[in-house]
């Protein structure tokens, strides 16, 4: 089995400080379908972490949907566009969600935890370490929102290209809801979305074969 090389801070900064990377805060069709999982959740004084904020494209967005949002991030570029796509108004935090204990980091505790993108660059050991670590900041009741690559999506045959020096194992949906189980939230929503670059898609091929995997799950 193939071991996933976990990338370092040098690639990320790399990844997020490339002159392209003003490309991440478009709204893009899946930024859409990912806002359609997100709203319902999104209460205006509530508190969300975006875990792994990239772009701090959805940072941004709790921010417009009046949440307070944090940004959790430990590659610096990342950190300032999370900075400049909010206008200050998100709190910035670098942290090795791996190695860092969050609950001793982080004076709040979240309605939201959204991660996308994050969990499938880690080895599944690693993945439960930060599974737990994140749960650890977790209201009583909220909810942690995750979304993944699928393993079986087009795309995956083509990322190497635009993510070049970042490795990622995608997933298929049980692993994903395996991963939620295995670390005590109840999933209570959980599919597949993006199967084609349009607003109508063939939705109920999404856990097949759509861009994205997504849960919900419950602090109980």
């Amino acid at each position: 089995m193939k071991t996933i090389q976990t990338p370092q801070d040098s690639d990320w900064n790399h990844f997020w400080g490339r002159a392209q990377s003003h490309r991440f805060s478009k709204i893009s069709w899946s930024k859409q379908r990912i806002m359609d999982v997100l709203r319902p959740r999104c209460k205006s004084g509530a508190f969300a972490l975006d875990a792994g904020c990239g772009s701090g494209f959805f940072t941004k967005y709790f921010c417009d949907q009046g949440l307070s949002a944090t940004a959790l991030d430990y590659s610096e570029n990342a950190l300032k566009m999370a900075e400049d796509s909010t206008s200050g108004a998100a709190k910035l935090v670098r942290a090795d969600m791996v190695n860092d204990f969050l609950s001793d980091m982080l004076t709040e505790r979240y309605d939201i935890i959204f991660t996308d993108g994050l969990f499938e660059h880690f080895s599944s050991e690693d993945q439960d370490k930060i599974f737990k670590n994140l749960i650890s900041v977790l209201k009583s009741g909220g909810f942690i929102i995750t979304f993944v690559p699928n393993r079986w999506s087009p795309w995956e045959l083509i990322r190497p290209f635009f993510m070049p020096g970042i490795e990622e194992k995608p997933f298929v949906l049980q692993g994903l809801m395996d991963l939620n189980r295995r670390n005590d939230v109840a999933v209570v929503q959980s599919g597949g979305v993006n199967v084609l670059p349009f607003l109508i898609s063939p939705e109920f091929l999404g856990p097949y074969f759509g861009m994205l995997l997504f849960t919900v799950a419950k602090k109980v």
